[in-house]
């Protein structure tokens, strides 16, 4: 008796076997414009190894095996370690062979350097996000240790190694090394300044003596990292402290770990609680000033937080178009029906923009050499990682929903993707805190919003919602700081959308411009995908920018 009761038809693979830079359009033009197309050879071949079917089946593997805590080994000694499947290992393997832990720092006088490195994590973080955490917190750490010449100089050939190493073994026996941070603990969260952590001298202490630990951290990842810095109190105040995971007699550092946190997402990559039974460490920089210390490397962090988001609304992206191409639905493609048309236009709009924005900051982060460039990395850097980080859990909600069920389902990328969405928000600052971090930076460097205002009103020149809205921007300014708080979001939103209106319409096609200021800026103009009024031919110019073949 034959069973057979139906044939598989109009099902569509999942998006595999492609290449992730050749087909990104605004990203292979943002590279060539920011002088980098000497690395553009590079992110080719990456971009070919990252799109291949074994590497998503690896980064499947890294999320479904999650981490093991072995706290203890067979005799009872203490070992406080965490085992992965081994296709972690290979992900970062892949991510530490490109160079990109130390690229934006080799090689000072190069141009576009940021620029490499933003593009090669970009296309890193569409396929596998964990990974990202140890290599964003390693890169954060280099300028932050090259203020201390003696460390770093035992220190610099392992972080700039491109040769991975997962031995758990001394820094001084490894390859190559990775670095993590320690700041929050359970009462104080982003108030770092509650921490109660203590730190006691050994000796006479002070900058580079030696230290002793005693206390707790909330949040602490990647603990399997060779070493993390860590805020604790000294004498004087809040102080940084390179804490390694092998003391320098080559005993295990007494870091603990209690328990990793069973997160909603980015499940390949191992968070932690853990306590410090008298760790030693190295004090960094000025006693006292510790908050300031780890403030510099999260200023880089938060630029990563937004090229990871930006990384996730790019792979939904891809992976709803190629659905919608061949998906059959009442006798045509789902990309030729109308509505749907519009969606995926309006999600493609928001995608570029995003990648338009961190290849702007990448740059901000080379330069730094003006007042323009001074707004662009401390102020907008804050204001993009609170606007860009949300806009990724809403983009990948939508493009799930472009593959119905199947886009709802553990075995598929997007699940995956709108899991991980939500990380990028909470970590380094929530969105109050990086509005906040923005009017902050603002009232430091008054001159440098300015100059920049008046630059964005040059270039928005013959716009006038931009003009106008450049206006609401200053007019902001004059208000009292409680009342300019309470607008915070709103600022910072506004900030943003201004920012990517005038990239696009500097560097995209004029169509793909002109549909997104009238999406973002046009009064009544919905905030939901799908609500942006474009013409046949500008909707057609954005869908074949957005996925290149």
């Amino acid at each position: 008796m034959n069973w057979q009761t139906h044939t598989l038809s109009n099902q569509v693979d999942e998006l595999r076997d492609y290449a992730l830079f050749d087909t990104d359009r605004a990203l292979v033009e943002g590279v060539q414009r920011a002088g980098a197309d000497w690395h553009a050879d590079a992110l080719s071949s990456y971009g070919r190894v990252l799109g291949k079917a074994e590497t998503y089946q690896l980064a499947e593997q890294a999320n479904r095996y999650t981490p093991e805590l072995k706290t203890f080994d067979a005799r009872g000694r203490r070992i406080d370690q965490v085992d992965f499947h081994p296709a972690w290992h290979e992900l970062l393997a892949l991510y530490r062979g490109q160079g990109l832990v130390s690229l934006s720092f080799e090689e000072a006088a190069r141009t576009g350097r940021w620029t490499a490195f933003a593009a090669g994590m970009y296309l890193h973080g569409q396929i596998e996000a964990g990974t990202m955490c140890p290599a964003t917190m390693t890169q954060a750490s280099i300028p932050v240790l090259q203020r201390e010449p003696a460390l770093y100089a035992t220190l610099r050939d392992k972080l700039h190694s491109s040769r991975y190493d997962a031995r758990d073994l001394p820094v001084a026996q490894k390859h190559s090394i990775w670095l993590g941070m320690g700041m929050t603990e359970k009462q104080g969260g982003s108030d770092v300044r509650s921490n109660t952590t203590t730190a006691t001298p050994v000796g006479t202490g002070g900058r580079g003596g030696e230290y002793l630990l005693r206390g707790h951290k909330w949040f602490f990842s990647a603990p399997m990292c060779d070493a993390h810095l860590v805020v604790a109190r000294s004498a004087s105040g809040h102080s940084c402290f390179y804490v390694p995971r092998w003391r320098p007699d080559g005993t295990k550092n007494p870091v603990h770990i209690q328990r990793l946190k069973n997160k909603l997402g980015n499940k390949s990559n191992s968070s932690s609680e853990v306590e410090f039974l008298d760790a030693w460490g190295l004090m960094m920089g000025e006693e006292g000033r510790g908050i300031p210390t780890i403030i510099e490397m999260a200023g880089y962090t938060r630029l990563n937080c937004v090229i990871g988001s930006a990384a996730i609304m790019r792979q939904a992206l891809v992976q709803a178009l190629h659905w919608a191409r061949l998906r059959v639905v009442f006798g045509k493609p789902l990309l030729e029906q109308p509505l749907m048309r519009v969606v995926l236009a309006d999600l493609a709009l928001e995608s570029e923009a995003a990648t338009a924005l961190m290849l702007r900051l990448a740059q901000a982060f080379e330069r730094d050499d003006s007042a323009v460039e001074r707004a662009w990395k401390r102020i907008l850097t804050p204001a993009a990682k609170f606007w860009v980080c949300k806009r990724a859990v809403e983009l990948t909600g939508e493009a799930m929903e472009v593959l119905g069920g199947n886009g709802y389902v553990e075995e598929g990328t997007l699940a995956r993707l709108y899991r991980e969405a939500p990380v990028n928000s909470i970590w380094e600052g929530s969105g109050n805190v990086m509005c906040l971090d923005v009017l902050r930076a603002a009232a430091r460097e008054p001159e440098a919003l300015l100059a920049l205002f008046d630059d964005w009103q040059h270039q928005a020149h013959g716009e006038l919602r931009l003009l106008a809205a450049v206006q609401a921007l200053r007019q902001d300014l004059a208000l009292s700081p409680d009342q300019l708080e309470v607008r915070g979001r709103r600022f910072a939103q506004d900030l943003v959308l201004l920012a990517q209106a005038l990239l696009l319409r500097q560097h995209a096609p004029p169509a793909v411009a002109d549909a997104f200021i009238a999406s973002r800026f046009d009064l009544g103009a919905g905030r939901v995908y799908g609500t942006a009024l474009m013409g046949p031919a500008e909707l057609e110019t954005v869908l074949q920018r957005a996925y290149v073949d």
